[in-house]
């Protein structure tokens, strides 16, 4: 007897033959060949994430093994066998949930019946959840699955089929079943909305395809919810948001977003599992974007989000939300667990990761490299007002020191002779010329300093290459500095800066370190300490008069104090 009630719309459009199958091609036509050439297994084994058609798949295999005038491997779906398999009321198809039917006295019950006679051709035994029947059901099973009379078929729907004993595998014909593209499934919708008087935009269709997933059934469900509100469906975990408060190291609007998430009835183990499948989906956009499952215009917002955030942080960001599900196990609280993954995230001095931690020391040694050094003055005599070698004067440290009167310049030391000069900069003349056309091509490597030179360089080379500023003069490159400090260390590692210029212009150029013109003077730099004490160092000669002479005593001396009563003794040969 036809239903006469409303009926569920994944119900309502349930496939009836092989055709009508969408994304499962590859299992229509497997079975649709079995069939004609009369080649029918005696057990399949239908494995697939759920709502892909496992279960449909297995009726529609009943109905055309019971069909009475079958056509081309399909059921006619008019006769009564037809009609019986599709209101559940047929004695040939027997559809056991082996979650709720597992043990081994039910198992028996199967093997009990397996063997008496149908009103059909065959009778056909329809397991699903498989991989939840316990061990002595699976073995109980086993005899009857490798050696069925020729009458019966099994058919095992899982959606785990790891989990299925090995024994059991083994001796069925195994089919998988994929989750559906995101064309097939746009085109399933559409109709099916048209033909069900369902109004469908296109922000709708959107977001009802992102909540099927790739399953039909979850698909088709969506839709219903969109019918029944008006066509007002909300994602629940608004991804997007949380997306933009990572990419603007927005720790407010994070936490804000959990909070609305919550709210809406969403645990945190689900928001983390929405979050890393978005995250995987910009992941894929910049390095497999054909298997990334959505609209254009949707794929064209997940290569936008991809690039602001760049790969590595993609990456890290999927393992510190995996490792904060993790965390969650043991967690009294998940959603605090969720919290603090997100401040860490957003907050990158709470970061010590590698990376983090890298980057610290390259902005720490940037600011070392930039910042010139700072040179304490010359210690003063407060008596004379002149600046004295070594800092010999001593005052009391609680003392105020006197401001000089006019402080005269500290003199320099001059250097010593065995230190060597410094090698002069390379000059633009000596390096080889360019190519004619290179002066067009150094340009455009100035203007993209950044992408092609500082991006090829790392630790201090980097730090030193980004305190320059390069420009382009007669055919060279010139990095400009503010000092001759800055200079000197560009000049260290200049070889290795020539070099990365050179890659990135593809041809031998000129490579020169220049001070600015219009650079502040620096400091003078901190002298060297003299071997021989210059005149304008102060010494008083009458307080050197004072002090004690040497007064070192003999080893004699020394031993007539320790025994006075002892006396030196000639000793003869």
């Amino acid at each position: 007897m036809p239903d006469t009630g409303y009926q569920a719309l994944y119900r309502r459009y349930r496939p009836q033959r092989f055709s009508e199958l969408r994304g499962q091609d590859h299992i229509a036509l497997a079975l649709r060949n079995a069939v004609k050439s009369d080649r029918v297994g005696h057990a399949y084994l239908f494995s697939g994430p759920r709502g892909t058609g496992k279960t449909t798949t297995a009726r529609i295999l009943a109905k055309v093994l019971n069909c009475e005038a079958p056509v081309d491997g399909e059921p006619c779906c008019t006769c009564g066998s037809c009609d019986a398999v599709v209101h559940g009321s047929s004695f040939d198809v027997i559809e056991l949930d082996a979650a709720s039917n597992r043990s081994i006295e039910d198992i028996r019950e199967i093997i009990s019946t397996a063997a008496l006679g149908s009103p059909g051709r065959h009778k056909v035994y329809i397991l699903d959840e498989v991989h939840q029947l316990t061990g002595p059901a699976a073995a109980a099973l086993l005899k009857t699955l490798e050696e069925p009379p020729s009458h019966v078929v099994f058919v095992l729907a899982t959606t785990d089929p790891e989990k299925v004993p090995e024994t059991i595998r083994s001796r069925t014909q195994h089919l998988q079943f994929h989750l559906l593209p995101v064309a097939d499934l746009e085109e399933h919708v559409r109709w099916v909305a048209s033909d069900a008087g369902i109004p469908l935009d296109e922000r709708g269709l959107e977001a009802v395809l992102r909540r099927g997933g790739g399953s039909a059934r979850d698909t088709l469900s969506a839709l219903e919810l969109l019918a029944a509100t008006g066509g007002q469906i909300d994602e629940i975990t608004p991804v997007d948001e949380f997306v933009e408060a990572l990419i603007e190291y927005d720790a407010g609007r994070a936490l804000a977003a959990v909070a609305h998430t919550v709210h809406r009835g969403r645990d945190p183990r689900t928001i983390i599992d929405d979050l890393v499948r978005h995250l995987r989906d910009c992941f894929l956009t910049q390095m497999a974007p054909e298997l990334v499952q959505v609209q254009e215009h949707r794929a064209a917002e997940l290569a936008g989000q991809s690039r602001r955030l760049g790969t590595a942080r993609i990456v890290k960001l999927m393992e510190t939300l995996g490792q904060a599900l993790l965390d969650m196990r043991g967690a009294p609280d998940q959603r605090v667990v969720l919290e603090v993954a997100l401040v860490r995230l957003v907050h990158r001095q709470l970061d010590t990761g590698l990376d983090a931690l890298l980057a610290r020391v390259e902005q720490l040694e940037r600011e070392i490299v930039e910042r010139p050094p700072t040179l304490a003055p010359a210690p003063v005599n407060p008596s004379t007002g002149r600046a004295v070698l070594g800092g010999r004067v001593s005052r009391d440290a609680s003392a105020p020191t006197p401001r000089p009167a006019a402080a005269s310049p500290a003199p320099v030391a001059a250097p010593s002779e065995s230190a060597p000069e410094p090698a002069p900069a390379p000059s633009a003349a000596s390096a080889p010329s360019p190519a004619p056309s290179a002066g067009a091509s150094l340009d455009s490597l100035v203007a993209r300093w950044t992408d092609d030179v500082l991006s090829t360089l790392v630790g201090m080379r980097r730090a030193v290459a980004q305190m320059v500023k390069p420009i382009v003069r007669d055919g060279a490159v010139v990095l400009m500095v503010d000092n001759e400090h800055a200079a000197k260390r560009v000049n260290d590692y200049l070889d290795d800066l020539s070099a990365a210029v050179r890659a990135a212009a593809g041809s031998a150029c000129a490579v020169v370190v220049e001070v600015r013109p219009d650079a502040p003077a620096e400091a003078a730099p901190k002298r060297k300490k003299a071997a021989v004490v210059p005149d304008d160092d102060e010494i008083d000669i009458e307080e050197a008069k004072k002090l004690p002479t040497s007064t070192a005593k003999s080893t004699e001396e020394e031993l007539l104090e320790a025994f006075p009563a002892a006396k030196f003794v000639k000793k003869e040969q």
